[in-house]
């Protein structure tokens, strides 16, 4: 009887470098969609209050920006928005791995859908905590061109704006809103998670589908618009509580709940989604254009170092 060949397990990169990758990967995708996220939470501070709304529609923001601000306005808070994805994806990643490994069985068997699911929002309420500082600082630059001269922060950089936030505010401030951000983060998961499953299932049983990436695409782009919907008047209430201001020594708001109130009776109910299109828009591209620039990492890590 002939012995068992000896299986040569393949060789992988270790865990400090597909976390690097993961945070790598999210910063270069955050250059492209950068602009995305600053109309949105333009979109979504817009007409805040009394005020009257400064954009009727996101290409109105667009323009006004770029004739306003110029071509680097657009781009304003992108340190910042570099820093949140070092800090939210990296810890995100790194925490989802290591529960993965902890649930699988010893024979291999991966967890299940329920508890995957668990694993997800546990790793990205874990990341939105840790990303919270530089999400406040994100906020604050990409709404800074809207005021007047005399009302603008003026932080130069997102390190800047997280010395003076601590000098002048105190180190509590920057994780004002991390309950709002934390609850975005769980909601984002659990919605693509059972969105995407949902829809690639209903997409195959038309009979117009095979499991290619087409159908990924579309299943993607599906559940995209659902994880939009369910996550923008969370997304509006973590906005508007990290840029509010005191006034004559009070918040504006007190908490989640009271902006969203406030915002239904100020400014109607619809004006919770808010931002709707540049946020949904920002969501397909930045999670393609993360895993195409993870796999090219991985690509020639694998050639130079594994296989050499």
């Amino acid at each position: 009887m002939a012995a068992p060949a000896n299986t040569v397990k393949p060789k992988t990169s270790p865990k400090s470098i597909k976390f690097l990758f993961g945070g790598l990967a999210g910063m270069a995708a955050t250059v492209f969609v950068q602009p995305l996220d600053l109309v949105k939470n333009r979109m979504q501070l817009s007409g805040q209050g009394s005020r009257a709304r400064e954009y009727k529609t996101s290409l109105h923001a667009v323009v006004s920006i770029l004739r306003n601000e110029g071509i680097r306005g657009i781009y304003t808070g992108l340190s910042a928005g570099l820093l949140r994805q070092a800090t939210y994806t990296t810890t995100r990643l790194g925490i989802y791995t290591v529960l993965f490994e902890k649930m699988t069985k010893a024979d291999g068997t991966p967890p299940n859908f329920f508890m995957k699911a668990v694993i997800g929002m546990t790793a990205g309420a874990t990341g939105a905590f840790v990303g919270t500082p530089a999400e406040v600082a994100l906020i604050r630059m990409t709404s800074d061109g809207r005021l007047p001269a005399d009302q603008r922060r003026g932080y130069t950089n997102v390190f800047n704006a997280l010395f003076r936030i601590t000098r002048e505010e105190g180190v509590t401030t920057l994780w004002r809103g991390c309950v709002p951000t934390m609850a975005r983060a769980v909601v984002v998961n659990a919605a693509q998670l059972a969105s995407y499953s949902q829809s690639k299932q209903a997409l195959m049983e038309t009979g117009y589908f095979s499991d290619n990436i087409f159908l990924h695409f579309c299943a993607s782009m599906i559940s995209g618009l659902v994880t939009t919907a369910a996550s923008m008047p969370v997304d509006i209430a973590k906005t508007r509580i990290q840029n509010m201001r005191m006034i004559d020594g009070k918040p504006e708001y007190k908490n989640g709940l009271d902006v969203l109130l406030k915002v239904v009776r100020n400014e109607g109910f619809f004006s919770l989604w808010k931002g709707f299109t540049p946020y949904y828009a920002r969501l397909g591209p930045h999670t393609v254009l993360t895993f195409i620039f993870l796999e090219q990492m991985n690509k020639f890590y694998r050639i130079y170092f594994l296989d050499s």
